[in-house]
């Protein structure tokens, strides 16, 4: 055999993989422009349109906002009510208190920026960093610091039920148990956590509460870590938890009823003991007229943190605005 013929033959295979690639290159245009144009034939009713599900049914909506603390702060993370309902927000390295009102009480300066808090029935204040527990008395003393729990730590919530403290690990995805002291005594689950949203508390009838947020759904637990029960669905209906990971947030009513908060497409809602929905406190309508709507499902939009008061208040921390937003039942005076 030639030069020329092995060439030719050598070449033969080149050939047919370019073939192949030109063929399928056409079979994909043609494809997305029927796509297109069966798209355009079936009409706006067949599009998945975002900025539709902004829009809040009014009969939906039980709450309205009363008003607005200013934080001044550059930047907010996570937001607690204390028993007599002082409200504290984390951000920047420090954290306020204000009065049930709006007036600010004093300041607990910290040694870093602050991602998640709590407060105890006695005042101790718990305060998570990105990879640590910090603990203060309730005169803003620094009592004790407690060693990080693995290097890919991501410390987002933090809930005290008597001796013991749970922290959400969104790093490891564990809910790591300690005792007041600061000891290591279990962790907890093994949850699917995609973003840095991962919140716990625990509720009015002793039990574990966590957003499992890539289940889209909220958890029951025994402190030694064993599942009771859970509810929740995937759904941008208003009655389910939209995008790739929520509830972000939620707290826990006095009668042991849950508020919820959404990123992506922000809504904050109000959920019975056994997870039925109820009602809507404030819509992405309202909580996005500061910076506009987001236009893709997995945006971080309305990563906003809750908390609630013995008044049956419900306090929405605005990580967009720097303040804490007041919602009460419609009806009811501030």
């Amino acid at each position: 055999m030639d030069d020329r013929s092995k060439i030719l033959k050598a070449s033969i295979p080149v050939v047919i993989v370019l073939v192949l690639a030109i063929v399928l290159a056409i079979i994909v245009v043609l494809r997305i422009s029927t796509m297109k144009g069966t798209e355009s034939r079936l009409g706006k009713a067949f599009t998945y349109n975002l900025k539709d599900l902004y829009r809040t049914d009014p009969s939906l909506v039980k709450y309205r906002e009363a008003g607005k603390i200013k934080t001044g702060f550059q930047h907010v993370s996570a937001i607690a009510v204390d028993s007599s309902d002082r409200i504290y927000v984390a951000g920047d390295k420090s954290i306020k208190i204000f009065s049930s009102g709006d007036g600010i009480l004093s300041e607990i300066k910290l040694t870093d920026l602050p991602r998640c808090l709590t407060v105890a029935g006695d005042g101790t204040v718990y305060v998570g960093m990105k990879d640590r527990m910090e603990v203060y008395d309730s005169r803003g003393t620094l009592k004790s610091r407690w060693g990080s729990p693995g290097e890919d730590a991501i410390l987002t919530s933090v809930a005290v039920s008597g001796n013991d403290v749970f922290v959400a690990d969104a790093g490891e995805r564990v809910v790591l148990r300690y005792d007041s002291s600061g000891r290591l005594v279990s962790r907890i689950g093994d949850f699917v956590v995609p973003s840095p949203y991962f919140d716990v508390a625990v509720a009015p009838d002793g039990s574990l509460r966590v957003a499992n947020t890539g289940l889209h759904r909220i958890e029951t637990y025994a402190f030694d870590g064993s599942l009771k029960s859970y509810w929740g669905e995937a759904s941008t209906d208003i009655k389910g938890f939209s995008g790739c990971c929520n509830p972000a947030n939620f707290a826990i009513l006095s009668d042991g009823r849950f508020v919820t908060c959404e990123k992506g497409l922000p809504r904050v809602k109000v959920y019975s003991k056994m997870g039925v929905f109820e009602s809507v406190v404030a819509g992405a309508d309202l909580l996005t007229k500061s910076e506009g709507t987001c236009e893709q499902s997995d945006c971080q939009t309305g990563g906003f943190d809750v908390a609630a008061d013995s008044q049956g208040r419900i306090l929405v921390l605005d990580t967009v605005e720097k303040t804490v937003r007041v919602f009460t039942l419609l009806g009811r005076m501030r």
